[in-house]
């Protein structure tokens, strides 16, 4: 049996984290593009999908991608011909910029769901965890981020609920919230963490009936990053990243927690139902 898998979305998609030589101090993902140095649980899916069928697979990720641009520049580039499996993993990138817009996100996934079943996918989708505690940031900056993850959620509970496909709940899987499933920014999947979620994608295929003869192996070649592999990429790109991204959002978290601090407003009854 044959099967088309073509994966959109961003920077995990991509598969930075994961570099294919196995080194725990390959720091760069900006600007990445799948191939250039990066594996990643798309390919390690695709890899596994080969053990019992002729697959053709291409990878339109792009690192840093938001929804609008997986929707105007990847989907195009996949074609027109048909489509047995499509991965659509975007909306983190989307969640740290001022210019966030939920209904935008709902209706570029929506799109993207119609042009791609239209054409035959099974899609692939996720529900987001909480990044920020895995970040570690500070909960007036954690919480209101939530909330924006939140509405991505329910744009993919939309998308799940019109398409179906297989559906990847992250905070189902515990792992997730330790140290050893990310790469050293925390931001992206170290090598365990993409061969958790190609591994959690295979099982939900086989249950769906798409038979994986080897699934994805967990063990890795790299090791989780050391303390100090943490403190150097702080210093040298975390402090940095944050910098950036507290240009777009300290002003907006900032406006959401003294909203959320704020005493709830009583309005007084009508004159007939005093006491």
């Amino acid at each position: 049996m044959s099967l088309h898998f073509v994966a959109l979305g961003d920077s995990t998609t991509v598969g930075v984290g994961d570099p294919m030589n196995g080194s725990t101090t390959d720091l760069s993902g900006a600007g990445a593009r799948p191939g250039e140095g990066w594996r990643g649980w798309a390919s390690l899916l695709a890899d596994s999908l080969g053990s019992s069928h002729r697959v053709t697979f291409a990878n339109f990720a792009t690192s840093g991608a938001t929804a609008p641009m997986v929707a105007a520049d990847q989907l195009p580039s996949t074609g027109s011909g048909p489509i047995d499996l499509a991965s659509l993993i975007v909306g983190v990138n989307d969640t740290l910029r001022s210019t966030f817009d939920a209904v935008e996100i709902r209706n570029c996934l929506q799109y993207c769901g119609e042009q791609l079943t239209a054409r035959g996918a099974l899609l692939l989708t996720v529900r987001f965890h909480d990044h920020g505690q895995v970040f570690g940031l500070p909960s007036w900056l954690r919480r209101p981020l939530w909330q924006r993850i939140e509405q991505v959620n329910a744009a993919y509970d939309e998308l799940y609920a019109r398409f179906g496909g297989v559906r990847i709940d992250m905070a189902d899987h515990p792992e997730v919230y330790q140290r050893d499933f990310w790469s050293v920014d925390r931001l992206h999947p170290g090598e365990l963490g993409h061969r958790r979620l190609a591994r959690a994608f295979a099982d939900e295929l086989h249950r769906h009936g798409v038979p994986i003869a080897t699934p994805p192996a967990l063990s890795c070649a790299g090791q989780t990053p050391s303390k100090w592999a943490d403190a150097l990429w702080m210093l040298r790109e975390g402090a940095p990243w944050l910098a950036r991204r507290a240009h777009d959002l300290t002003p907006w978290a900032a406006r959401m927690a003294l909203t959320n601090l704020r005493p709830t407003a009583i309005t007084p009854k009508p004159d007939h139902l005093q006491a």
